[in-house]
């Protein structure tokens, strides 16, 4: 996994007036990916959650904490979001479950882009899935947590079918653009993996529930190290998402 220019990363999770989540996508797709990213941010992946029909969830990125006060200040003041503001909060019941985060180490970013990002009015989705399995913690995750991920949870869940995608924690910085509040008092350690489709998740699953290394090893392990249950976002990549 190659870094990318994205030290900081918002994972940011909207709860949607039913019925809107297509609504709020054609114009996030139509007016707000090109015009961010003029900013200096990197949209990196818009989704559906499969799991709830009311949340739309995205991935956005910026070179350090400095350049992300820069860049939302300049966006969020600039004519694009005046224009479109109301429309987009017309669609919005909460907005304020976002975290943020940064890669564990050089190596541990998202990758760049494979492809190119697909045109406006494009509406085709692909078939694949984005997993994000979110850990928590009542302290800092540390260098101990990070290596025994690395070093061995990674590979058996890479051999059970899950492309690796990246491997973030939480970015303890003063939030300095206060207007858009992030979670905070938190510790969590969020991995990224890709499936082809539904199936392939589907056997992934089952093949860690069969696998003596995961139950027996590897499992007790992981769950003494973090606190309560995972959470598991499915997510489906939208037609511009660049990650898919």
């Amino acid at each position: 996994m190659n870094g990318t220019r994205s030290n900081v990363v918002e994972l940011r999770q909207y709860t949607l007036h039913d019925g809107k989540r297509d609504v709020l996508i054609d114009l996030f797709e139509r007016e707000f990916v090109e015009s961010q990213e003029a900013t200096g941010m990197e949209l990196m992946g818009q989704f559906r959650d499969v799991d709830a029909a009311d949340r739309f969830v995205w991935l956005r990125g910026f070179p350090d904490m400095r350049r992300r006060e820069a860049a939302l200040r300049a966006f969020y003041g600039g004519p694009v979001w005046a224009a479109h503001r109301d429309a987009a909060r017309a669609t919005m019941v909460d907005t304020s479950d976002a975290l943020l985060l940064r890669p564990v180490d050089e190596q541990s970013g998202f990758p760049m882009p494979a492809v190119s990002r697909s045109p406006i009015g494009q509406t085709e989705t692909p078939s694949s899935l984005v997993v994000a399995t979110i850990y928590h913690r009542d302290r800092p995750f540390d260098q101990e947590f990070a290596d025994f991920f690395r070093d061995r949870v990674r590979p058996v869940l890479a051999e059970a079918g899950a492309t690796p995608l990246a491997c973030l924690q939480t970015e303890h910085a003063e939030n300095t653009y206060t207007a858009l509040p992030v979670r905070v008092g938190e510790n969590v350690f969020v991995w990224f993996a890709r499936f082809a489709d539904r199936a392939d998740l589907t056997a992934h699953l089952r093949h860690l529930e069969q696998s003596g290394v995961w139950n027996d090893q590897l499992l007790p392990h992981l769950s003494a190290a973090i606190t309560g249950e995972p959470q598991r976002l499915t997510l489906t990549p939208t037609a511009r998402s660049l990650l898919r």
